[in-house]
């Protein structure tokens, strides 16, 4: 049986910290506790100490950061998906060897992640003091438990009735976003007749990992958006983190504009801007996550007489934002996330969405 989603707390959040840093623990700690819904119960030096705490404490949530002593993050990660599964939100520092490791977390179990950026570290998550929160808040109700292996078959050529190459799909995601992307766009064919636009919620310096991550499993080119870029047939773009992505005058144009519903890059920026040019040869897709980002895009995509496809709440992490579609009235296809490539290609054959 599936863990059931908590839809009100029946108290705080209980979270364990753990971190080597003694002030990163103080400051992680009174940041946390400033909410009075969330409450830390514990904290650990190590990832050993933080295997053996999550089975004593039984925490909602743990925060891991990633490099420590006696026993890394990764390692305990696994330990504890292993023995005691619970929603981590890993802790990670800035780079191209952190930005692997912590991509390799979320695969391996971990819900979200929150970077950590060097010398203004204190400051830096103190300014994200209420996205960090919300994240853990968020993890508390994630369902972790992995779901039975996929059935479903490979899309072929003969069912991509489509061969005009204007179409668009765009694709917004979040919580759980690092585990469902690679589950939609490895079953996308080689030959879609479209163009991808995707938009995770991911801070800077992990996006263009993540970009490559995406590309080994795809037969479509999965990369990185740059400035100017065209929306090209077979062709993924991922907007890069810290960056709002914006179709203008038929080419991608990334932007510093403010943060949209807490977040930079978000969803709806890029489907308000991309769903007019294109009309309903367009696609709009949203994944797991959390909060409301992608219901006003997703309108936009329907009034343009696009096509709109969320994923269940069975097979995802976190059932924030495509609830936040269908409560709006503004899916007309809601499916596991093993099936959202096959609907993605039906939608543009005009069959069954």
């Amino acid at each position: 049986m599936r863990k059931e989603r908590i839809l009100q707390m029946p108290g705080p959040v209980r979270v364990l910290v753990v971190d080597d840093s003694a002030v990163m623990r103080k400051i992680i700690t009174e940041m946390l506790e400033r909410d009075p819904s969330v409450k830390v119960v514990g904290a650990a030096r190590n990832g050993q100490e933080a295997v053996h705490l999550v089975k004593e404490l039984k925490p909602d949530v743990v925060t891991l950061d990633i490099e420590m002593p006696v026993m890394d993050g990764l390692t305990a990660l696994q330990h504890i998906m292993n023995e005691s599964p619970v929603p981590v939100v890993m802790l990670s520092a800035v780079g191209k060897r952190q930005s692997e490791l912590t991509l390799k977390s979320l695969e391996r179990g971990a819900v979200d992640f929150i970077p950590k950026t060097g010398a203004s570290l204190s400051l830096d998550l103190e300014m994200e003091r209420d996205l960090i929160v919300q994240k853990v808040k968020a993890a508390s109700q994630a369902d972790i438990k992995p779901l039975p292996i996929s059935t479903e078959r490979p899309i072929v050529s003969s069912e991509v009735r489509s061969t005009c190459g204007d179409w668009v799909v765009m694709i917004g995601a979040s919580t759980g976003g690092p585990k469902a992307l690679p589950e939609v766009l490895s079953r996308l064919p080689s030959d879609l007749p479209a163009g991808v636009l995707i938009v995770q919620h991911m801070p800077e310096g992990f996006t263009r990992s993540f970009a490559e991550r995406l590309n080994w499993v795809s037969a479509i080119e999965v990369r990185e958006a740059e400035e100017g870029d065209p929306v090209e047939m077979g062709v993924a773009l991922l907007a890069p983190g810290n960056r709002h992505m914006v179709l203008r005058d038929g080419r991608i144009h990334l932007n510093d504009d403010p943060k949209v519903h807490y977040v930079r890059p978000a969803v709806d920026p890029m489907m308000r801007t991309v769903a007019p040019a294109y009309g309903p040869r367009c696609v709009g897709v949203i994944l797991t996550g959390m909060g409301f980002d992608g219901v006003e895009g997703m309108r936009e995509v329907k009034r343009q007489g696009g096509k709109t496809i969320v994923q269940d709440e069975r097979s995802c992490v976190v059932y924030g934002m495509p609830k936040a579609i269908v409560d709006a009235g503004a899916a007309d296809k809601v499916a596991p996330v093993d099936q959202i490539a096959r609907h993605i290609v039906m939608a543009m054959a005009d069959v069954g969405v």
